[in-house]
C-alpha cells in the first residue's frame, strides 16, 4: 500500500476539495432517501436486514436504525466508529488499540481478543461485504445514510461469524441528481474535521459520488518519566479517507462499483501504569489524563492503510432478481506502545518492561456471493444463494527490552500465518398465510477450513526458536423460523427462534508462551419475542423484545493473567436472557424525542473452567488449588448489564431559517473487563452527554448550517479497560469535547 493507493487517496481528496472551491455544496443524505413525511408524524425507516428494503416496523428481527441527526450528532467531535457504544440496545463497543481494532458486543456476546487473528461474533457488514478482520471494522464513518443493528444469530442470510449479531452500514449510494454535503469542524485540542461528498449524473445512465474524509488532532499528551520527558508525546493522529463509486442504471440491470482506501497515521491508545487505588476501582487522585510516565512513549505509533473495492452486479428478471457481490478487502496496521504504561520506578510497582507491537505487513480477503430472490405477487417467495470467502492473513508480533536498554533493543519476534476459506449454500423462504399472519423460514449450509502457522526466532522468556502449525475445520446448519402477525394496523407482533454458529478459531501470540491455542466451533440457539407498533396516530413509536439465548462451547479468550498472552477456550454453556425497548416520541411541533433501553443478563455455566488472574489486583472468584479464578456464575466480560440511551430535538422557526437543539444522554452499567472478577478491574457505571445547537438557513439551491457542540458534557473520566499481567494499568475514556462546524448543502 504503497505509493500508488496514497496516489489514489490523495487524488480522490483533491477532487472533493476542488469540487467545494468551485462552489458545490453537499448534502449528508441524499434527497431521495429523505421520505416526505407530514409534520407531526414519524418517518417509515426502511432497513435491509433481510437484504431486501422493508419497514422496519414489519420484520421479524430486532433491529435498530441510526441515521439523519442522530447519526450527525453522535459522530461528531472527530469520533471512530466507537461513538456507537451504548447509543442502541444491547450494544457496545470498546478497543485497547484506539482508533483502530474496534470490538462489537451485542446482547452480551463479544471478544476481547486483542490479537490481529481474532474472530469476533459479531459480524460487521460494510456495503453488503462482510469485514471480517478486526482493522477492517475500524474504517471511518462518513457519507452513510444509515447504520442498522441487528440483534441475535443473523447465520441464515449473513452467515460468518454472527452468532450474536450483525452491523450494517450503508453508504450514500450515487444518483442523477448534482448533490453533495462539505463540513469542516474545529474541536478540542486542535481538531480539525472535513468531510464531503459531490455526485451527479455522467450520463442518462451512468452516475458518480465522490466521498472524503480528513481528521486530524494533535498529540495533546505529556510524557513526564524522568529521562524520558517529553511535551505533546501521545494522542493524535491524522485519519484520512475516501470512497469513489460508479452507478449504472439500465432498464433490467444495474452495476454499482465501490472502491474505498484508508490513511490514518496517528498514536495508539494511552496506558496508565497502576492508577486505580488499591482494593478500589477508583483512578488515583491525581489522575491526568493528559499526563503519563513511560519509557517507550517516544517510539508509540500506529499506522493503518486499508483499501477495497466492490462490484455489485443485479439483473431484474420480472418474477427473480438476480445478485451478484464480488469483493476485495486488504489492511496494514503497524501499532507499537507502551504497554505496561510506565517506566522502571513507576508510578507504582512495575514488576518487568512491557514494550510490545503488532503488525499486519499482508492482508487480502476475497468473497463471492450470488443469490437468486422472487418477486411473486403470490403468498409464496424466496431466496436462495451461495457464499465464498478466502483470507490470507500474516501477523507480526514484536517484543523489546526497555528497562535494560532504553532505546528498546528487540528481543522477541513471532510471525503469524493465517489462510482462511469457507463457503455456504443458503435459503430463505416467505409464505403469507393470511393477511395477517406471515412465516419465514430459513436455512443455511457452512464449511470453514482455517490453515495456521506460528514462527519464533527469539523470546523475551527463553526458549528461543519454535514453529507450531495447526489446522482446524467444521461444517454447521444454521437456521431460524420467524412468524409476524399483524394485531391491528398499527401493532405487529412477532416471534423469532434462530440458531447460528461461530468457526473454530486459533490463537497463536508465542511471544510470551510455548502454546497455540484453539476453541472448537461455539453454536447459539436465540428465542425472542416482540412487538412493533405506532401509537397515538402516528406521532409515537414502541418496539419492545425479550429474548433468551443458550449457547453451547462459547469461544472465550483467557486475556493477560500471567503473561501478555492470550488462550482460547470453550465454556461448557453460557446463558443470556433480556429485554430491549425502543420508542420514539413527536412530543410538539417543535420537540422530538427517543428513548432507549435495554437488559442483558449472562452468565457462564462450567464448573471446570478457571483462568490466571492479574498480578496485583483484588481477585473476587474462589480460587482453585493451581490459583486460577472459577468462572463458573460469572457473567461475560464487557456485558454491561443496562444501557440506556435518551435523546431530545428542539426546532424553532426564526427569522428566514430554522434554530435547532439536540441533547443525548447514554448510560451503560458496570463491567468486568476479563473473564474473572476483581475489585480493581470493575469498570464503573458511565454516563455520558452530548448537546448540538445551532441555526439552519437556505438560498437557493445551498442550505447552510453553523453550529456548537459538546460530547462528554460533564467531562466523566473512568477507566473503561486495563491490562493485568504486569500492574494495574488501565485506559480511560474520551474527555470532554468542544467544538463548531459549519456545513453546506446542496439539493
Amino acid at each position: 500500500m504503497k505509493a500508488m493507493k496514497r496516489s489514489t487517496l490523495a487524488t480522490l481528496v483533491n477532487a472533493a476539495l476542488l469540487s467545494a472551491v468551485a462552489g458545490t455544496s453537499f448534502s449528508t443524505i441524499a434527497a431521495e432517501q429523505v421520505p416526505a413525511v407530514k409534520k407531526n408524524q414519524l418517518e417509515v425507516i426502511q432497513v435491509t436486514a433481510r437484504k431486501r428494503v422493508e419497514n422496519a416496523q414489519e420484520v421479524p428481527v430486532a433491529v435498530s436504525a441510526l441515521q439523519g441527526d442522530s447519526l450527525d450528532a453522535y459522530s461528531s467531535a472527530g469520533m471512530d466508529i466507537r461513538f456507537m457504544n451504548a447509543k442502541i440496545p444491547s450494544l457496545s463497543i470498546e478497543s485497547s488499540f484506539g482508533r483502530s481494532f474496534p470490538r462489537f458486543y451485542v446482547r452480551g456476546l463479544g471478544n476481547t481478543d486483542f490479537d490481529l487473528n481474532a474472530s469476533q461474533p459479531v459480524s460487521l457488514v460494510v456495503d453488503e461485504v462482510v469485514q471480517e478482520n478486526a482493522i477492517l471494522k475500524g474504517f471511518p464513518v462518513f457519507d452513510v445514510s444509515r447504520v442498522e443493528v441487528l440483534r441475535g444469530p443473523q447465520g441464515t442470510l449473513f452467515g460468518r461469524n454472527t452468532p450474536a449479531g450483525l452491523v450494517k452500514f450503508d453508504s450514500v449510494k450515487p444518483s442523477q441528481e448534482f448533490e453533495g454535503y462539505g463540513s469542516v469542524s474545529y474541536g478540542s485540542r486542535g481538531a480539525v474535521d472535513f468531510e464531503g461528498a459531490v455526485g451527479g449524473g455522467l450520463t442518462d445512465r451512468l452516475s458518480t459520488r465522490v466521498s472524503v474524509l480528513w481528521q486530524d488532532k494533535d498529540d495533546y499528551i505529556d510524557n513526564r518519566a524522568p529521562g524520558f520527558e517529553q511535551k505533546d508525546a501521545l494522542g493524535g493522529y491524522t485519519d484520512k479517507a475516501a470512497r469513489i463509486q460508479f452507478l449504472y442504471e439500465g432498464d433490467d440491470f444495474t452495476g454499482l462499483f465501490n472502491y474505498h482506501v484508508r490513511d490514518m497515521d496517528g498514536k495508539p491508545i494511552a496506558f496508565f501504569a497502576n492508577s486505580i487505588k488499591p482494593g478500589t476501582n477508583d483512578l488515583v487522585d491525581d489522575f491526568k489524563n493528559d499526563v503519563v510516565y513511560h519509557d517507550a512513549a517516544s517510539r508509540a505509533t500506529q499506522q493503518v492503510e486499508s483499501e477495497g473495492a466492490s462490484l455489485k452486479l443485479e439483473w431484474d428478471f420480472n418474477n427473480h432478481t438476480l445478485t451478484s457481490i464480488s469483493a476485495w478487502e486488504s489492511a496494514e496496521i503497524y501499532s507499537r506502545a507502551d504497554i505496561d504504561g510506565g517506566y522502571a520506578a513507576g508510578p507504582g510497582f512495575i514488576p518487568f518492561s512491557s514494550e510490545s507491537a503488532d503488525g499486519i505487513p499482508d492482508h487480502d480477503q476475497y468473497t463471492q456471493e450470488l443469490r437468486l430472490s422472487s418477486n411473486f405477487a403470490g403468498d409464496v417467495n424466496y431466496q436462495v444463494g451461495v457464499f465464498y470467502f478466502d483470507e490470507a492473513l500474516t501477523i507480526e508480533n514484536f517484543s523489546y527490552d526497555t528497562f535494560s536498554s532504553p532505546a528498546g533493543e528487540l528481543n522477541g519476534f513471532v510471525r503469524q500465518q493465517q489462510d482462511t476459506k469457507a463457503w455456504a449454500v443458503f435459503g430463505s423462504v416467505d409464505y403469507t398465510i393470511s393477511d395477517d399472519l406471515k412465516v419465514t423460514a430459513g436455512l443455511r449450509y457452512s464449511d470453514d477450513e482455517k490453515e495456521f502457522s506460528a514462527d519464533r526466532t527469539m523470546s523475551p522468556i527463553g526458549g528461543g526458536v519454535l514453529f507450531i502449525d495447526r489446522d482446524v475445520s467444521d461444517d454447521h446448519i444454521s437456521w431460524d423460523i420467524s412468524t409476524s402477525y399483524k394485531v391491528n394496523d398499527d401493532v405487529n407482533w412477532y416471534t423469532r427462534i434462530a440458531n447460528s454458529f461461530r468457526a473454530p478459531s486459533l490463537q497463536g501470540r508465542i511471544l510470551f508462551g510455548n502454546d497455540v491455542t484453539t476453541a472448537d466451533t461455539e453454536t447459539v440457539t436465540s428465542y425472542e419475542t416482540g412487538i412493533k407498533s405506532d401509537v397515538l396516530d402516528g406521532q409515537g413509536r414502541v418496539n419492545a423484545t425479550i429474548f433468551y439465548y443458550t449457547m453451547d462451547d462459547q469461544q472465550l479468550t483467557a486475556v493477560g493473567g500471567g503473561a501478555n498472552f492470550n488462550r482460547l477456550l470453550n465454556a461448557d454453556k453460557t446463558t443470556g436472557y433480556g429485554f430491549e425497548l425502543d420508542s420514539e416520541w413527536v412530543l410538539s411541533d417543535e420537540l422530538n424525542a427517543t428513548f432507549n433501553l435495554s437488559y442483558n443478563k449472562t452468565e457462564l455455566k462450567d464448573n471446570d473452567l478457571a483462568v490466571a488472574v492479574c498480578a496485583q489486583c483484588t481477585v473476587t472468584d474462589p480460587i482453585n488449588g493451581s490459583g486460577l479464578a472459577i468462572l463458573n456464575g460469572n457473567s461475560l466480560p464487557h456485558a454491561p448489564e443496562w444501557i440506556s440511551n435518551f435523546t431530545l430535538r428542539y426546532t424553532k422557526e426564526l427569522a428566514d431559517g430554522e434554530f435547532f437543539a439536540y441533547g443525548d444522554v447514554s448510560y451503560r452499567s458496570k463491567i468486568n473487563f476479563f473473564l474473572y472478577e476483581s475489585v480493581e478491574f470493575e469498570g464503573k457505571p458511565l454516563v455520558e452527554t452530548g448537546l448540538r445547537a445551532g441555526y439552519a438557513w437556505a438560498d437557493g439551491d445551498y442550505e447552510y448550517q453553523v453550529s456548537a457542540f459538546v460530547r462528554n458534557l460533564f467531562d466523566e473520566q473512568q477507566s473503561i479497560g486495563g491490562v493485568d499481567f504486569n500492574n494495574n494499568t488501565v485506559m480511560v475514556n474520551e474527555e470532554r469535547y468542544v467544538g463548531v462546524e459549519f456545513k453546506v448543502n446542496f439539493f
